[in-house]
């Protein structure tokens, strides 16, 4: 039986997460549907759309995403220090963004006065707010809903577009979460659907690489693709809010691997390793077998066996799930 949510995330543990939903209808609803020959590519466009105006109005930074025919990718980083030194004021805004609130919310944003006993309710509803802002389940019901909606009007009918469940994996340490992020980036060169990460529409590997190309110092913070979480640099004191890598290398690491799963030569490592997978301790055959298949041998958490470990203690589980994908791929 799946564990719930809240028995799957810990920000104590990690703040990245990796979520996928799948179309639950035969035809290809983001794609093209073979069966009737019409197209619906468009509609991957209203999934980036919103994907990305949600990553604005939440704590929650996207990382990594790839819209596919049926199906998306997307990685998350939770940002609990954002959301939690928002003033009430900002609760309020981000959320009328979403919902029109409640009557003394409504009240409050228009400077009116409320008594002590309203002024304590609205308190209430502020600090429910401000934790839903930096849900994942949340961010993911109000993404899926809206396209659902908007599709399920445009084919008048009824009933669920995605599945009711999407799957989340805990991304525990560096290892696993740039394993996952060449993963997710890698989909469409994987499935076929491009030939190289910048050719790959609907994804953000395009979208870095676009930004990438037009400045002068592509791993400054202020000169990158500012709708996705940054790459700060590697691991050091006094790290900023980003992704413990340099966007240089990773772009590296990526171009690397993507020439190999297009050349499709099973047997052969390559020589030029990028030096990324050797500070990350991964060996080359297991980087490749997890760009290729990073969902099959993990379960919800991902990372070394030690913080595996650990997490799965913290939760409160009783066996340790997905321990032996973690022994055989990640470092220890």
């Amino acid at each position: 039986m799946p564990k719930p949510r809240y028995a799957q995330v810990s920000l104590e543990a990690t703040p990245y997460y990796h979520c996928v939903s799948r179309c639950v209808r035969r035809a290809y609803l983001c794609g093209s549907d073979q069966t009737s020959g019409n197209s619906y590519e468009y509609r991957r466009q209203w999934v980036e759309d919103k994907l990305l105006e949600l990553a604005g109005i939440f704590a929650i930074d996207i990382c990594a995403y790839a819209i596919m025919s049926n199906h998306y990718h997307v990685v998350f980083h939770i940002d609990r220090e954002k959301a939690e030194n928002w003033s009430q004021t900002e609760v309020i805004e981000h959320w009328h963004k979403l919902f029109s609130g409640t009557l003394f919310s409504q009240r409050f944003s228009q400077g009116e006065e409320l008594s002590t006993a309203q002024q304590r309710l609205l308190n209430k509803h502020v600090e429910e707010w401000r934790l839903r802002l930096m849900n994942i389940s949340w961010f993911m019901r109000i993404l899926n809903e809206t396209i659902a909606r908007k599709a399920n009007k445009e084919d008048g009918c009824t009933g669920r577009f995605w599945e009711g469940r999407f799957k989340s994996q805990a991304l525990l340490d560096e290892p696993a979460l740039a394993a996952c992020l060449a993963y997710v980036d890698l989909n469409p060169v994987r499935a076929g659907m491009a030939k190289t990460p910048e050719g790959s529409t609907h994804t953000s590997i395009q979208k870095r690489l676009s930004k990438a190309q037009k400045v002068a110092q592509p791993n400054h913070p202020q000169q990158q693709e500012n709708q996705l979480l940054i790459f700060a640099g590697n691991p050091k004191e006094d790290m900023p809010k980003g992704l413990p890598f340099r966007l240089t290398d990773y772009l590296e690491l990526v171009d690397w691997t993507g020439r190999i799963l297009r050349d499709d030569k099973r047997g052969a490592i390559p020589e030029n390793t990028p030096p990324i997978l050797g500070r990350l301790n991964i060996e080359t055959k297991h980087w490749l077998y997890l760009t290729k298949n990073f969902e099959s041998p993990f379960k919800g958490l991902v990372g070394s066996v030690e913080k595996l470990k650990q997490v799965c203690q913290k939760l409160g589980y009783e066996r340790t799930p997905g321990i032996n994908g973690c022994k055989q791929y990640l470092p220890t």
